[in-house]
């Protein structure tokens, strides 16, 4: 019964490792950018949500109404920060990136 455990054990490893590569791979090839952006509704919230989330290489949009706060997270071989702030700008909102203290 040991054995079949150990061999179980083994073979589970090197896939769980390799999972995690891929995970943290992914994630390096992501960047984060920050908008606070003119929204004064919740209409306003829900419209940016709906049209940035379709624009190419956005992997996850999170938006602060009370902020005025708008981070996405995106690929940068799909898209930058002027398109996906320019898509913004489309919509009639006033938009500017957030200083980071980095």
């Amino acid at each position: 019964m040991k054995t079949k455990l150990i061999v179980l054990a083994m073979l589970f490893f090197p896939f769980k490792i390799y999972g995690q590569t891929i995970h943290s791979s992914e994630k390096k090839n992501q960047e984060e950018v920050t908008f606070i952006v003119g929204m004064h509704c919740l209409g306003c919230k829900e419209r940016i949500e709906k049209a940035i989330s379709m624009e190419r290489g956005v992997k996850d949009i999170n938006i602060d109404f009370e902020k005025k706060e708008v981070t996405i997270i995106y690929k940068p071989n799909k898209t930058g920060i002027e398109v996906l702030k320019k898509a913004i700008e489309d919509l009639g909102y006033n938009v500017s990136v957030k200083k980071t203290n980095s």
